[in-house]
């Protein structure tokens, strides 16, 4: 599948895939390859695992 636009979660770097849960678009450092998940639905789907991942741009 083609994916084209800027990732949804940092708005700064190129979406490559789509979040199998949200359909959210994401990049590289936004998403979980073995889970097929964006960094959010990762985290809801296992609460123990945080994000160290603190982007200032997004806000």
């Amino acid at each position: 599948m083609s994916v084209s636009g800027l990732c949804q979660i940092c708005e700064s770097r190129p979406a490559q895939e789509r979040c199998a849960n949200c359909g959210t678009l994401a990049c590289d450092v936004h998403f979980e390859d073995p889970k097929e998940l964006c960094v959010e639905c990762a985290t809801q789907a296992d609460p123990s695992r945080q994000s160290d991942d603190v982007d200032i741009h997004r806000f």
